[in-house]
């Protein structure tokens, strides 16, 4: 995905912080390969902290995230990879 261009749709832009988004960014970066075409990300608050738990099909993956902030949120964001580029979306959108 490194050479791939990114974009992002309206929704990402507006409901989740642009730290969160590179952050995003970087978990699907340092996956091995081979990887999934969809990486699913569910963002969830825990008391103060923000918890994203990143999963995929095939291969099967999961790893999950805590770190503080002022302001959790609560989405759920899908990446997609098409082999040219890669979109990352709101669930809902």
């Amino acid at each position: 995905m490194s050479d791939n261009l990114r974009y992002l749709t309206c929704g990402v832009d507006a409901a989740i912080p642009l730290e969160i988004q590179l952050f995003l960014w970087e978990c699907v970066e340092k996956l091995p390969e081979p990887k999934d075409y969809l990486q699913v990300f569910e963002l969830k608050h825990v008391g103060c902290l923000q918890s994203i738990t990143h999963t995929s099909e095939e291969p099967e993956y999961r790893m999950e995230y805590l770190f503080p902030s002022d302001y959790p949120i609560t989405e759920k964001v899908y990446v997609i990879d098409d082999g040219d580029h890669s979109t990352m979306l709101l669930a809902s959108e």
